[in-house]
């Protein structure tokens, strides 16, 4: 027989009551003895090292999950906005030369290209228009236009390259950098951009070349890009270095 509000005796609300507060104490306890215990955690690449070994794991899940063929949904042209935001200007010094600007590509140590954005533009044309996400919560539909990172992968000879796990980008003055998974690399929305919106890439943009990544948060979209290499060990990331996730995958 289960027993109604009415069959309860006061004793035993009273029992209940203790019983409910003392397990309500044990909880806060347990959360302020879990605090002090992450607060003397040391720390791994900006983050304490608990949170980076869950970061890392759920980098692993997701990196052996992601299908290169998996497409970032796109729009028409008339759904892109007519002026984008800038999502940060890191390694966008005002000193930058363009008429000096090569594109570093080391494809082993003392294999080294420099390549015009004439030399890229000669490549065939893509245009890319999707959903841009920011991890700062905000997003906007947009318009790219550059060459697909396959084909430079193709012109280039890149494929022992790609072979790597790791694709890794700064600008020319290295003060922005970010490391990339070459299967996100490889995805056919990924392209060397040169135009926004049918023009040129504005300075605050990246101008002459930047990357556009659509299945990673704007972070990976590294504005003016001057060095390109790859490794089978994570490159250094900005942002990672500062505690966020290095998988930044959407």
């Amino acid at each position: 027989m289960i027993a109604t509000e009415k069959d309860i005796t006061p004793a035993q609300w009273k029992r209940r009551s203790v019983l409910s507060f003392a397990v309500f104490i044990l909880f806060l306890l347990l959360c302020f003895a879990g605090w002090n215990w992450l607060k003397k955690q040391p720390t791994e690449a900006g983050a304490i090292k608990p949170l980076r070994t869950v970061l890392n794991t759920n980098e692993n899940i997701f990196y052996s999950l992601f299908n290169p063929g998996r497409l970032a949904q796109t729009y028409p042209k008339q759904f892109a906005v007519p002026r984008v935001r800038v999502n940060g200007d890191a390694g966008l010094g005002t000193d930058f030369d363009a008429s000096t600007w090569r594109l570093k590509l080391i494809k082993a140590p003392g294999d080294t290209l420099f390549i015009s954005l004439d030399e890229i533009k000669k490549l065939p044309k893509t245009d890319v228009i999707f959903d841009f996400k920011c991890i700062e919560g905000w997003s906007q539909v947009t318009h790219w236009s550059g060459v697909k990172f396959s084909d430079f992968v193709k012109h280039y000879g890149l494929d022992a390259q790609m072979a790597l796990r790791f694709t890794g980008m700064e600008t020319p003055d290295g003060e922005y950098y970010v490391g990339l998974d070459n299967k996100s690399m490889l995805q056919p929305q990924t392209i060397l951009c040169y135009e926004m919106n049918g023009a040129a890439l504005p300075l605050n943009q990246g101008f002459p070349l930047r990357l556009i990544i659509p299945v990673k948060y704007g972070v990976k979209h590294l504005k003016r890009i001057g060095t390109i290499a790859f490794s089978d060990d994570r490159p250094r990331d900005y942002w990672y270095e500062r505690g966020y996730d290095y998988y930044c995958g959407l």
